[in-house]
């Protein structure tokens, strides 16, 4: 099954609000965010994540994904406990800005949102161009 996410190239189902490097000019979608790759969906989760990290200082997964994925519209807490099994890392252990920590948390939270699993030239890719 092609989730929304997939199909909007936004496996973080990404909100509209923004204007972000890479995406339709003509959107479709009045919800979501829609690029022209999925590069540029992942680019943009990195680019959220980054300002998580530095602006909010948000490090443990616990605290990212209680701001991505608030109570009043998800089950914050299984979000977690989903992500912190795919990742191996509890929900409180301190995250680094780095390629590897954020690509695998990037990872996790895309099979969460859309059950997508990049693959590591996107995310590479996507990393990149940031």
């Amino acid at each position: 099954m092609i989730t929304r996410g997939i199909k909007n190239n936004n496996p973080l189902n990404i909100r509209k609000g923004n204007k972000w490097k890479g995406e339709l000019p003509n959107q479709t979608d009045n919800e979501f965010e829609q690029f022209q790759s999925m590069i540029y969906g992942l680019r943009a989760g990195f680019k959220i994540l980054y300002n998580y990290y530095y602006k909010y200082r948000l490090k443990t997964i616990s605290d990212i994904i209680s701001r991505w994925a608030p109570p009043v519209e998800n089950d914050t807490n299984t979000y977690i406990k989903n992500v912190c099994k795919m990742t191996k890392l509890n929900s409180t252990d301190r995250l680094n800005w780095n390629y590897s920590d954020m690509s695998s948390l990037l990872k996790a939270m895309c099979k969460q949102e859309s059950n997508y699993i990049p693959n590591d030239n996107e995310l590479y890719s996507a990393f990149r161009l940031i």
